[in-house]
């Protein structure tokens, strides 16, 4: 399970570095792609959730499962860590994340997000304990 939020630099080459309790769970190769909850920030799967999330794609009507992969498939690159622990995202994520100096990371259970640092805490912003405590009601908590 990927959880935690870490704050990191990111290089003027595009790398940057992930923590060690997330290099575990991803694997060697893993996938870089551009969010697909409607932020702009990017995605990281190990390619056993990367299978999952494809499957389930798939299980959309063509036309909808047609428009995500389009979406999703143009900005998905296989990515692997240097001796460092870094990767490097491509400059099109970079761009489309608005990743210039400064990454957010958060582990989102099965996949991690990268957020623009600025753009993080805006959303972060938006939460409140009210807020997460009306959608915890729906857990019966």
């Amino acid at each position: 399970m990927l959880f935690g939020g870490y704050q990191h630099n990111i290089d003027k080459k595009g790398r940057v570095f992930i923590p060690a309790k997330f290099r575990d769970e991803l694997g060697e190769e893993f996938i870089v792609c551009r969010g697909i909850s409607g932020k702009r920030c990017l995605c990281v799967y190990s390619l056993k959730e990367w299978d999952k999330l494809v499957e389930r794609i798939s299980s959309l009507p063509s036309t909808k499962s047609s428009d995500v992969k389009r979406f999703l498939y143009d900005g998905a690159f296989s990515v692997g860590f240097d001796s460092q622990g870094r990767i490097l995202i491509p400059a099109v994520l970079r761009e489309y994340a608005n990743l210039l100096e400064n990454a957010h990371i958060i582990g989102m259970d099965s996949n991690l997000e990268i957020w623009n640092t600025e753009l993080w805490e805006e959303e972060n912003n938006k939460y409140t304990p009210e807020s997460i405590a009306s959608i915890m009601e729906e857990l019966n908590f």
